[in-house]
Order: structure tokens, then C-alpha cells, then sequence
């Protein structure tokens, strides 16, 4: 989930790494599930704080958990509709960053999500990778901003890490693509500062860019296409977790045509009521970023749907109401069966925006994430 809680659950159960070696696929590491690892010493989100460039693009090793999260909905030149995902994952086993000169000994793992989508054939695919951060495996750095893990890769294309060049393969799926931000850096929550609960430090710190141009390639169902659209970037760290009764979230990144973009996540309870830290943030057409609380959104549950994969019966699509801001949205998957069957279950999919602002109608398009339908959060962790 865009703000700090994602990263804290996908690998909150990782304690050790086992049996790696620098040849073919037994480079991936081994994760070994069990209890949740302590602070450790870790520092903790707790007050907002100044943002700088390059090199708060890069890692933040004194945090236990972080991530870096590419999407995009991308137009073909004669009109097919493809999206993908790419995210990378660093988890702390100990504060600080690895140790230099060790070999293979580390104190990082890695692990990476990647998926297109080809909505008009309606398929969709999907990869996970993971690998300790030592012996160039896998690893982040600031200056230049990059982050990788074997051949998976995003990388600055200017000083300040607002371009980035991504590439991925996987099999049948790859992707070569030039991302240029639009707009400047939004931090989210409180001036970056984004709580998932009312424990203190239970929170993470979230910046992003809202909009960025995408163009270049991807291979989908055996075919290298030339593409282009609009991009999202996420980037989070924390040494947090889902607070007392969670069992999971939904996360929206909205692109709107009237150049304006909606994030609103919400933290579901076991006992079907919502996190009061839920919130969000709308981005105006000149980059403006204004704070968004649970009590400014609206959120109702239209259609449902399961996977005949896992048998989780996920929402299926929306009505999103900004009644402060005139906005009232259907949101609607491109293509029901996105679901994430990687270590951890969650639905992730590209999705399509209608509806009105103020009197105007509107469209857009979007991701969507959705996390313990299939298995609570809580269970993992």
C-alpha cells in the first residue's frame, strides 16, 4: 500500500537469509516466514521532516522497510491498452546500511514485483524475484538515485531522479521504458509524514510523483510494442506495521483528465470498520498538494469478484466521492483477474475513471491495490 504499511506487511515475516550463491537461480534468496522481527533499533517515523534530492530517492538503511513503486496505464500506437507494475523491496535485517567488503554477507534483502497487463487480449502476467543485497545482486543507492536487483532495474536519467529509465524481463514479459515527472515531488500525510495508526511512530514516510510521461517498449503475448501514457511513482519507508485489528487495505492512485490526481488508501479492521488515519492527498493541475482525511472521502463498493485462482473475493469496482472538491467517480478494473499470486496474495490492476467534477464530467485511469481478501495481513505477520 502507498503509505508504509505495504512494505511493513510484505516483509515483516523475513528473518533470515539461507543457502545463497552467485550462480543461475540460486542467486534468489531463500526467505524463511515466521514471527514478526522487533525494532531492533530501527528508527521510527514520528515527526515530518525536509526532503532532499537525489538523495531522498535512494535508501534510507536506518528504517527497517522501504520501497520504490512504478505503475502505468500505456497506450499503444494503434490503440491497444496495456499497464504495468514494477516495485522493488528492502527489507533491514539490522540498522545501517550492508557492509562493505563482506562478500556476500549482508544485512538487505530484496525482493521485486513485476506484471503487464494486456487489456485487450485480457491477460494478465506476472513475475517475483528476490535476492540478498551484496555481490551486486541487488541493492539502492542516492547519488545517482538507482535500485536493481539482477537485471531489474530503475536509474536517474537527470540529477535530481525526476527522469528514470526502468527494464524488467521476465519470460514472455518485458518492459524499456523512459519515465519523466510532470509535476514536482508530493509529500503526502503530513508534510511526508503519512500514520497508519494512532501509535506513535506506526507510520511512514511518503513522497512521490503524481504524473509522470511514459514512453518506450514492452513485450506482451510475444509482441515488442512501441508505448506511451502516464506514469505514477511511489516511495516509502518506515520500521512500522499494521496496527491492532487490521487485516488489510485499499490503496487508489488517480489520474484524472482535468490534470488533477487522487491517492486515498483505507485501513480495514477485522470488525468491518475503517483505520480514522485513513486519508489521502489531491494534486491541482499546478502540482498543489492538499492533505485529504477519512472524513473527506466517501468510498462505496459497487461489484464484487473471485479469483478462480485463490478463491478471495475482492471489491470489484467503486464509487469515490471528494464532496469538498466537487468529485464524485466510478472506478472500474480494466480487467477483473489482476490478482498478485506472488508470496503474499493482493490484487494490483490497472483501472479506468468516469464521473463528474462539479458539473463537468471527468474521466482518468488509475491503480488500484487490495490486500487481505485472500489471507488477513495480521496472519502473516
Amino acid at each position: 500500500m502507498s503509505g508504509g504499511v505495504r512494505i511493513a506487511a510484505l516483509l515483516a515475516g523475513v528473518a533470515t537469509l539461507a543457502s545463497a550463491r552467485p550462480d543461475g537461480d540460486d542467486r534468489r534468496v531463500r526467505l524463511e516466514l515466521g514471527a514478526e522481527p522487533g525494532p531492533g533499533g530501527f528508527a521510527r517515523a514520528t515527526a515530518p521532516r525536509r526532503f532532499e534530492l537525489p538523495r531522498d530517492h535512494g535508501p534510507h538503511f536506518e528504517y527497517q522497510t522501504e520501497w520504490w513503486y512504478y505503475t502505468s496505464n500505456l497506450l499503444a500506437a494503434d490503440g491497444r491498452r496495456f499497464a504495468f507494475q514494477l516495485t522493488f523491496f528492502r527489507r533491514g535485517l539490522t540498522p545501517g546500511a550492508p557492509p562493505a567488503g563482506a562478500g556476500l554477507s549482508t544485512n538487505q534483502v530484496y525482493f521485486a514485483h513485476f506484471a503487464i497487463t494486456d487489456v485487450d487480449t485480457r491477460r494478465h502476467a506476472f513475475a517475483e524475484r528476490f535476492a540478498r543485497g551484496a555481490g551486486g545482486l541487488a541493492g539502492a543507492q542516492s547519488e545517482p538515485f538507482a535500485v536493481w536487483l539482477e537485471d531489474w532495474r530503475a536509474g536517474a536519467a537527470n540529477a535530481d531522479g525526476s527522469a528514470v529509465r526502468l527494464v524488467a524481463r521476465d519470460g514472455p514479459i518485458a518492459l524499456d521504458l523512459a519515465l519523466e515527472a510532470r509535476k514536482p515531488l508530493v509529500a503526502h500525510g503530513d508534510r511526508g509524514l503519512s500514520a497508519k495508526s494512532a501509535e506513535p511512530g506506526n507510520a511512514s514516510y511518503y513522497v512521490g510523483y503524481t504524473r509522470l510521461a511514459a514512453r518506450g517498449r514492452l513485450v506482451a503475448g510475444g509482441q515488442d510494442v512501441p508505448v506511451s501514457g502516464e506514469a505514477w511513482f511511489d516511495h516509502e519507508w518506515s520500521t512500522s506495521a499494521l496496527g491492532a485489528g487490521a487485516v488489510g487495505w485499499d490503496w487508489f492512485s488517480l489520474q484524472l483528465g482535468d490534470e488533477r490526481e487522487v491517492m486515498y488508501f483505507q485501513i480495514r479492521k477485522q470488525d468491518g470498520s475503517v483505520e480514522t488515519m485513513s486519508g489521502g492527498t489531491l494534486v491541482e493541475r499546478d502540482g498543489d498538494a492538499r492533505r485529504l482525511t477519512r472524513a473527506d472521502v466517501a468510498l462505496e463498493v459497487l461489484d464484487r469478484w473471485r479469483s478462480p485462482e485463490t478463491g478471495a473475493v475482492y471489491p470489484s469496482r467503486w464509487r469515490l466521492r471528494v464532496p469538498g472538491e466537487g468529485l464524485d467517480l466510478i472506478v472500474e478494473p480494466r480487467l477483473r483477474a489482476q490478482e498478485m499470486r506472488t508470496s503474499f496474495i493482493y490484487w494490483e490492476g490497472a483501472v479506468a475513471v468516469t464521473g463528474t467534477a462539479g458539473t463537468r464530467p471527468v474521466s482518468g485511469q488509475g491503480f488500484v491495490e487490495l490486500t487481505g481478501y485472500a489471507r488477513s495481513m495480521r496472519d502473516i505477520f
